[in-house]
């Protein structure tokens, strides 16, 4: 089973939890045990697990990329000026996997899935696939 979920993200950086979407998919499949597959065809977004009891993890997480990954540096080369935006998804990542037991994503207690923006804002997809196994 394949979705596609479309979101409008708000700000330039952000992290916005997926988990719901995710867990959605997985109970209309009616899969017990198998693996979820959750995937973003963006350059400049990724998909990532982490806390989501603390709003300051994702507050430092995204302050600690822009440390690292400056928005602007005088060797960036990119025309569109978003060389930044490319090095935070490429770190990230495109997708993670979930292992699906008992019918339910087997995450962690602090555990959430986010969607990554890096270069918003912007009208953005992402897809999630789970199956058998």
């Amino acid at each position: 089973m394949l979705q596609a979920f479309s979101l409008r993200t708000a700000k330039r950086d952000e992290m916005i939890e997926i988990t719901h979407f995710v867990e959605e998919v997985v109970q209309k499949s009616g899969i017990e045990e198998g693996v979820a597959l959750v995937y973003c065809p963006h350059t400049t977004a990724g998909i990532t697990i982490n806390e989501n009891a603390d709003p300051d993890v994702k507050r430092d997480m995204m302050r600690r990329f822009d440390e690292t990954y400056p928005w602007e540096h005088p060797l960036d080369r990119h025309a569109e000026g978003n060389t930044a935006a490319h090095m935070k998804a490429s770190t990230v990542g495109a997708s993670q996997h979930i292992i699906i037991t008992n019918g339910k994503l087997l995450l962690g207690t602090w555990q959430g899935i986010y969607f990554c923006e890096y270069d918003g804002p912007r009208q953005r997809t992402f897809f999630v696939k789970v199956w058998n196994g």
